[in-house]
C-alpha cells in the first residue's frame, strides 16, 4: 500500500494528511512552543519587576529549541512511514521540518515544499488531494 502524506505546518501545529487506498485520514499535532515569553510576578502598574523573573534570552532560546525538538520528533513519528511527502505551511517550520527528515534519511521521500498562508481543515486536504492526484497522472 502506498502511503502518500501531505502537511500543513507552523511552529503551533501540524495538520497531517494521510493518503492511502482506503481514502483520506486527517491528524493535528499542538507544538508547546511559546513564541513570546511570559513575565511571572507583578505587572508594571503594580509593582517593579525582579530581573529573575525574565529568563534570559539564552534560556528562552534553549527552551523554545527543546519545545520545537519534540514537536519535529512527534511530527517525524506520525509520518515516517510516508512514501511522498508534501510539505507546506506560512514559516520557516516548513524549511526545519524538511532539513530533520532530511537527516533522518526520509528527504527523498518529499516532493515538495510549498509556501501557503493559514488554510482552514478543508482546504489542506483538498490542497494535498489535488497534488497527489495531479502526480498519478505525470
Amino acid at each position: 500500500m502506498k502511503t502518500k502524506v501531505g502537511l500543513w505546518i507552523d511552529h503551533r501545529k501540524a495538520n497531517i494528511v494521510t493518503v492511502t487506498d482506503q481514502g483520506e485520514e486527517m491528524g493535528l499535532i499542538v507544538s508547546k512552543v511559546e513564541k513570546q515569553p511570559r513575565r511571572s510576578g507583578d505587572s508594571p502598574l503594580k509593582g517593579s519587576y525582579e530581573p529573575l523573573q525574565v529568563p534570559a534570552s539564552d534560556s528562552l532560546q534553549k527552551t523554545l529549541t527543546g519545545h520545537l525538538n519534540i514537536y519535529y520528533d512527534a511530527v517525524i513519528a506520525s509520518i515516517r512511514d510516508a512514501e511522498s511527502i508534501l510539505i507546506f505551511g506560512p514559516g520557516e517550520a516548513k524549511g526545519e521540518l524538511k532539513e530533520r527528515l532530511e537527516r533522518s534519511g526520509l528527504g527523498g521521500h518529499i516532493v515538495g515544499v510549498e509556501t501557503a498562508d493559514n488554510m482552514t481543515d478543508r482546504q489542506i486536504v483538498a490542497k494535498v488531494r489535488q497534488h497527489f492526484s495531479g502526480s498519478v497522472r505525470q
